[in-house]
Parts: structure tokens; sequence; C-alpha cells
């Protein structure tokens, strides 16, 4: 068994994988405590227990409402979970298909830069269609390592 995760981590196009797998999944982690820091300072909770050290009763109920900033910050987390959880799966399956290192490091890379990018345009707001050209990169990258996959390990 150690033998074959040994042989895993001499293929380069995985190693390059999990680096790019890696930090889109630490961009994404990176969303909640934004939200968290967006909820404390507009006071802008979704729990009642949220709102504790903000008094009891009615007093608190003022603390449970939705603010825009809050909502983008969730919005742009939600995006991330639509798109880089299938870039984790493809991607890996992609990494596995044999792909020029060259070829996969591109992928992986526009790939990371397109998300990075559309949460910097979430949060900033860039006017669009920056997000929307970001997202639509990033998802023709996925798209693009699917169809390699399928291309490459036909069974259908």
């Amino acid at each position: 068994e150690m033998a074959k995760l040994t042989q895993l981590l001499d293929n380069e196009a995985f190693r390059a994988y999990a680096t790019y797998a890696t930090i889109v999944l630490l961009k994404m982690m990176l969303m909640s405590p934004i939200t968290a820091y967006f909820r404390i300072t507009r006071k802008a909770f979704a729990n009642p227990e949220d709102t504790a050290s903000f008094g009891k009763g009615e007093s608190a109920k003022k603390y449970l409402r939705t603010d825009q900033d809050v909502e983008r910050v969730r919005r742009g987390h939600l995006n991330d979970l639509e798109n880089i959880v299938p870039f984790i799966g493809i991607g890996l399956l992609y990494a596995l298909s044999g792909p020029e290192l060259s070829t996969a490091l591109m992928h992986f890379r526009i790939f990371a830069g397109a998300r990075i990018f559309h949460t910097l345009a979430y949060l900033i707001p860039l006017p669009q269609p920056c997000r929307g050209l970001s997202w639509a990169v990033g998802y023709a990258v996925t798209i693009s390592m699917a169809y390699k996959v399928v291309k490459t390990a036909l069974y259908l």
C-alpha cells in the first residue's frame, strides 16, 4: 500500500492538482471567517443565541436580521461550493488520467486564479461582467477537464 501512495506522489500532475486543490479549498474555507466578520461588524445575525451579547429578549431581536454585505459574502461562499466541489472531483480524475504536466498546470492555475478573482469581484464589488466572466472561466476549465476524462476513459 505504501508503494502505491509513493507512486501517486511521483505523479507530477497529481502533485499539481493537490497544490491547487488545497489553495482553492483554503480560499473557500476563508469565506466562513469573512462571513463571521461581516455578521459581527454589521450586527446582523441569523440565530437568536448569536445575539446574546447584545442583550436579551426584545432588545436582542433587532440584531436578527439580514444585511446586504453579509448576504453578498454568503452568496460568494455558496458559489464557491457550487464550483470548487466539482473541481475537486473532476480535477482528481483529470490528474489521474495522465495529462501533460503543462496542460494540467494550465487548467489548475486558471481555475484557481478565476476563483480568487471571482471572490474579489464579489467582495469589492467589481462591476459586471468581471464576476460573471471569472465564473465562466472557472466553469469552462472544469468542463474541459471533464471532457478530457470522458475522452480518455470512455466506458459508456
